[in-house]
Formats: C-alpha cells, sequence, structure tokens
C-alpha cells in the first residue's frame, strides 16, 4: 500500500501480499513509491510535508508580491507598477500571505507532529485529511488563476464594501477571491473538526489534557477559533458573492444595506485569524526553548491558559479594527477595553518564555535563534498594537504604515520566526538529515536585519501620516531630515531585499541538506516529548507500540531520573536506547488507514464547481458531477484492504501484522 514504506523494524526483509483483484474499479491505489504514493497517501506525515511545500511555494509568491511593492515605493513617484496593477499585487500579497502560507503552514507542522506528540498513528479521519490539503492546493490555485484571467481582486484583503462590488471593481478578480477563499475555507473547517475530534480521542493511554505538549494545546485552542470563526467569514464570502454574481443588494448603501455588515462579519473572523496565526508559533517555541535552555519550561499551566485565553478574549476585540468608522463612544470603550486585557495573557506567555531561558544552559542552535527572535520582536509588535487600545490614538493610525509595520513584527517577527524555529528543530525528525548550523545562522540573521530594516522605518512612516495603498509618494511632500519620508521609504526596500535573501538562504540549506546533509541520530536535541520516541523519519505506523504515558515531557522522564541523594537529573537511558527498546517491543498487529484517490477527484469537482459560478451553468453542471461521482466513489470504497506482513530477523523472524483500513 502507498503509505507502507518500511517495516517495523530498522532491519528487516519482508514479503507483501499479492493485491486482491475483486474490488474492480474501487480497488485502491497499492503504489508504495513514486508519485502515485503521494498524490493518494492519507498519512498525516506525508500529508503533512505535502501541507509545507505548498505553504512554501505561495510564501515565495507572496513574498516576490513584496517586492514588487517596495520596488514601487522606493523612490518618489515609483514607476514599476501602474494604480490598478499596485493595487492587485497588495490584494494578493496579503491574501496569500495570510490564506495560502501562514494558515497552510500552521496546518502542516499540526498535521505532521500533533498525531506524533499524542503518541496516535493517525489523524482521526485520513480521507478527510488528504480532501483538507487537495481543498486547499485548489483554492490557491483557483485564487492565483485571476492574474492570468483578466486581473487579480483590487480591493485589499479586507475586501470593504462597497469597494468589492460590482461598480468599483467590475472584473473577475474579486470572483475569483471569494471562490478561492470559500474553497480554502471549507480546508480549514474539515482540518479543524479532524484535529479536535484527534486530540479528544487518541491520546495516548495515561495523557491526561494536562500531560500534553503545549504545541499541541496551542494547535486545539487554534482548531476551537477556527470551528467557530470561519463559518462567519463564509457567512460574509457568500453574502458577497451572491452580490457579485446574482445581483443581490446585502451591502448596497443605495437599497437600505449598510456596508459596515461586511466589516463587522469580516473582523469577526478577522481578529480570532490573527491568534490563528501566531498561537501555533508559541507552541513551537514553548517547545524549542526548554529543550535548548536545558530546563522544563517554567510555568506550564499559565502558558496552557493563557493560550486559551488569548483564544476566548480574541473574539471580543474585532471593532478595534473599526474605530474610525463611527461606531460610538460606547462600543469604542467596550472593544478598547477588551484590548488592553488581551494583552495580559500575552504578556504571561512572553514572561514564561524568559524565566524559561533564565539560569538555562543555554544551546544557540538555529532552532533557538529564531524563538529568541520571536520573544523580541513579537514584544515590539506587541507593545505597538497595545497603543491600538487607545482610540485616539488608533484613530489617528489608522491607514497609515504605522499599522503596517505593527502587525508585520507580530505576523512576521512573531509567526514566521516561529515557523522557522520549528523548521530547524523538527527538520531531523522530519527527513532524518540536519540542516546546515552555519547556513542556519546566516538564514537567521539576514532575517532578523533585513526584517527591522523593512518594518521598523514604516512606524516613523506612519507617524509622519504616509498612508497605506498609496501607489506613490511625491518628493515635494517628502518631509525633511530625519523624518524625511524618502529615505526612509529606501531603507525599508533596501531591507525587503535583505529580508528575501535571508529566505532564500534557507532554500539553499534545504537543497544543501538534501544532498550533503549529514544522517540526524535518534536524538539529535536531547528532546522532551513523544515525537521523538520513533525513528527518524517515523515509520509508516509512527509507534512500534502506542506508548504509556505517565509524565508531561514523557520523552525526557524516560531518559533522565532523579537521584534520591542529589535530587539532580541523572541519565538513565538515551534516544537511541528507548527507539531500539521500542522496535524490540512492537505489537503484533498494527492498522493504517489505506490510501484513496478521491479525496483528489472531490477537491478537483469542488474548484470546478466554483469556476462554474464565475463562467456559467455548464461548468457547474460539470462540477457538480464530478463530486457526486467521487462522493459516490468514496462512500462506496472499500473499508479495508490486503494485509502486509513483516518478517524481522532481529525477532527470530517472527512475523508481524500490518493491516490498512479506512
Amino acid at each position: 500500500m502507498a503509505i507502507i514504506e518500511r517495516s517495523i523494524t530498522t532491519t528487516e526483509a519482508f514479503s507483501v501480499a499479492t493485491p486482491s483483484t475483486s474490488l474492480g474499479a474501487l480497488k485502491r491505489p497499492v503504489s508504495s513509491t513514486g508519485w502515485k504514493s503521494w498524490l493518494f497517501t492519507v498519512d498525516h506525515k506525508k500529508l503533512g510535508i505535502m501541507y509545507s511545500a505548498a505553504a512554501l511555494f505561495f510564501f515565495i509568491v507572496g513574498g516576490l508580491e513584496a517586492v514588487l511593492i517596495r520596488l514601487q515605493l522606493a523612490a518618489p513617484n515609483g514607476k514599476v507598477l501602474n494604480a490598478d496593477l499596485y493595487n492587485q499585487m497588495f490584494t494578493m500579497h496579503a491574501t496569500t500571505m495570510v490564506f495560502l502560507f501562514a494558515m497552510p503552514m500552521a496546518g502542516a507542522f499540526a498535521n505532521y507532529f500533533l498525531p506524533l506528540q499524542i503518541g496516535a498513528r493517525d489523524v482521526a479521519f485520513p480521507r478527510l485529511n488528504a480532501l483538507s490539503l487537495w481543498l486547499l492546493v485548489v483554492g490557491g490555485l483557483v485564487l492565483n488563476a485571476s492574474w492570468f484571467l483578466g486581473g487579480a481582486a483590487d480591493g485589499g484583503w479586507f475586501m470593504y464594501a462597497p469597494n468589492s462590488g460590482p461598480i468599483f471593481s467590475p472584473s473577475h478578480g474579486v470572483d475569483f477571491w471569494v471562490l478561492g477563499l470559500q474553497v480554502a475555507g471549507i480546508a480549514s473547517l474539515i482540518g479543524s473538526i479532524n484535529l479536535i475530534v484527534t486530540v479528544l480521542n487518541m491520546r495516548a493511554p495515561g495523557m491526561s489534557f494536562m500531560k500534553m505538549p503545549v504545541f499541541t494545546w496551542m494547535i486545539l485552542v487554534v482548531q476551537f477559533l477556527l470551528v467557530f470563526s470561519l463559518p462567519v467569514i463564509t457567512v460574509a464570502l457568500v453574502l458577497l458573492m451572491f452580490q457579485r454574481s446574482y445581483g443581490a443588494t446585502f451591502f448596497d448603501v443605495s437599497q437600505g444595506a449598510d456596508p459596515l455588515l461586511w466589516q463587522h462579519l469580516f473582523w469577526i473572523f478577522g481578529h480570532p485569524e490573527v491568534y490563528v496565526l501566531i498561537l501555533p508559533a508559541f507552541g513551537i517555541i514553548s517547545e524549542v526553548l526548554p529543550t535548548f535552555a536545558r530546563k522544563p519550561l517554567f510555568g506550564y499551566p499559565f502558558v496552557v491558559f493563557s493560550g486559551a485565553s488569548i483564544g476566548l478574549v480574541g473574539f471580543g476585540v474585532w471593532a478595534h479594527h473599526m474605530f474610525a468608522s463611527g461606531l460610538g463612544p460606547v462600543s469604542v470603550a467596550v472593544f478598547s477595553i477588551a484590548t488592553m486585557a488581551i494583552a495580559i495573557p500575552t504578556g504571561v506567555k512572553i514572561f514564561n518564555w524568559l524565566l524559561t531561558m533564565w539560569g538555562g544552559k543555554i544551546w544557540y542552535t538555529s532552532a533557538m535563534k529564531f524563538a529568541i527572535g520571536l520573544v523580541v520582536l513579537f514584544t515590539i509588535g506587541g507593545l505597538s498594537g497595545v497603543t491600538h487600545a487607545v482610540a485616539p490614538s488608533d484613530t489617528q493610525q489608522t491607514d497609515t504604515y504605522y499599522i503596517v509595520a505593527h502587525f508585520h513584527y507580530v505576523l512576521f517577527g512573531g509567526m514566521v520566526f516561529g515557523l522557522f524555529s520549528g523548521f530547524y528543530f523538527w527538520w531531523p525528525k522530519v527527513f532524518g538529515k540536519m540542516l546546515n548550523e552555519k547556513l542556519g545562522s546566516w538564514n537567521f540573521w539576514l532575517m532578523v536585519i533585513g526584517m527591522n530594516l523593512t518594518f521598523g522605518p514604516m512606524h516613523i512612516l506612519g507617524l509622519q501620516g504616509q498612508p497605506r495603498r498609496m501607489y506613490v509618494w511625491t518628493e515635494a511632500r517628502a518631509g525633511e531630515g530625519f523624518f524625511n519620508l524618502g529615505f526612509w521609504n529606501l531603507v525599508a526596500s533596501i531591507g525587503s531585499f535583505i529580508l528575501a535573501f535571508g529566505v532564500l538562504m534557507f532554500l539553499i540549506n534545504v537543497i544543501h541538506t538534501a544532498r550533503k546533509g549529514k544522517q540526524a541520530p535518534a536524538d539529535p536535541w536531547d528532546a522532551r516529548t513523544l515525537e521523538w520516541l520513533t525513528t527518524n523519519p517515523p515509520k509508516p505506523h509512527n509507534f512500534d507500540r502506542i506508548p504509556v504515558v505517565h509524565h508531561l515531557d514523557e520523552f525526557f522522564h524516560r531518559k533522565y531520573e532523579s537521584d534520591p541523594v542529589t535530587h539532580n537529573m541523572r541519565q538513565v537511558a538515551t534516544g537511541e536506547e528507548l527507539v531500539r527498546a521500542e522496535e524490540a517491543a512492537a505489537d503484533a498487529h498494527i492498522h493504517l488507514p489505506s490510501p484513496s484517490y478521491w479525496p483528489l477527484v472531490l477537491a478537483v469537482g469542488v474548484g470546478i464547481l466554483g469556476m462554474g459560478i464565475i463562467y456559467g451553468a455548464p461548468i457547474m453542471v460539470v462540477g457538480g458531477a464530478v463530486v457526486l461521482l467521487a462522493s459516490y466513489g468514496w462512500a462506496l470504497e472499500p473499508s479495508t484492504a490486503e494485509d502486509i506482513d513483516f518478517a524481522s530477523p532481529s525477532d527470530g523472524g517472527h512475523t508481524k501484522e500490518i493491516a490498512t483500513h479506512g
């Protein structure tokens, strides 16, 4: 079967049962290698890798769009982009980075590591997991197809009415934007339900909620945020789709509608979305910092409950994006207080991270550097964010580059640095090779310097009144001395190229590691959590036997015990020894999910159906037919496939059996 690639032990001779031919047209794909093994897989690890590959592709696309924006603004009266193309560029840059890079990359980490961290063999619904991936890919392709079919969306990533209506955006760009996000939103909603069920029902024996790793906790909080916020943006997108495609008047002022309805719907989703993006990064560095500080995470319960508090309070601060819209003093006061309140659990996390490092024997790996970078840069972004709780300050800063500086320090300095910390920390686990630390150091410093040079000056530009979303600025309005707009715009543009070169350094590191990287040991970082209690990369079935959990940081406590005299931790086993012990005591019968091509077919059908909304009923009929066919095939697909037996010389030739199932 496609996801059966290695046996239960590290050295074995194995035999694969002859595939049955009685399944007819609905027979499952049986390729174990090659492109089919990826297209049809339902293995959460392969899906996580494909999530990350798709997200990195869109990260590069969004980064190139950002560089073009900064080229346009590097000098007065820029000629790189005209006004219309500039509007499309900043709209697609933000949309791509938020919906096609940040969310999918967090999903990549969640898909790959959450089952491993809770001691599970896979997620609860493997085929739904594959459907989620392919819907994301289809949504991203639909969104970006607009570049080649008449022009991209041009109303900003928030798509405020009436700018998003057919009068001000007559091309199909906004239609592609709406449909692409609807498809990607379905993908996220399916994935969130899947991961919630996985955490609630598939934790290893003994793993209570307060023994779960912080990363798993933060992912769980994020999934609840998505479950409750995605329906809101889905409603908004459906209303906008009907207004643009079928003549509805939901946001048409001339028909008595209120365009602020869109703003409320968008930001009720949009502000929890900020925490959907940042909490996975918080979870990552909450694993990285204790590992490389050689200390347990300080105040584990506080970190967990502060993350949950951020998720809860995050639903009550959306209107601070709307202080300039005339909400009235009572609403402004309420949302100002809520915005101040959410800084408290965020600050708790920062102090917990600092106290985790305090007194530790810090190992300055690339992963650790990016984690420390997150703490510093996110703190800067958080402090500038608190100023938006003060309504007069927020009103003055709205639609200036001060806001751009703030959310890039939060999202790039926070989220992206956290994700890069995760890359360097878990790369040996995923691919069995160590990323180059020297290239990693260059990667880090170029990104730190480039990020601060790019977004630091935007605080000054914003306070000097340079508005967002203006495609040119003139020398006559540039100002003088330290506050000269020309100087700081040039610095920001230079910084964007340094930042881009830092990302390029990471890609060079990936290529170098794939070709010449050294093999990773079983426990390269002396890690703490369960995902390291298996080989690098993990086996198709994750664990040779389901672990029984007795402690928070179970893997660490299997390696170290407290000395009864000195109360210091002394090592009693190595990671390699623990992995070998698990192999020697492998379960005799292991069930794995079977591959399926129907999730891919169904996702393609949904994409065709969406295109039919733009281009007419015949295409909708074709898309609907594909969706019905895929649903029929999925429903009737055999629930089990042939068993695969592995004979291992290391256990005297005893045969262990792996059965695949749906």
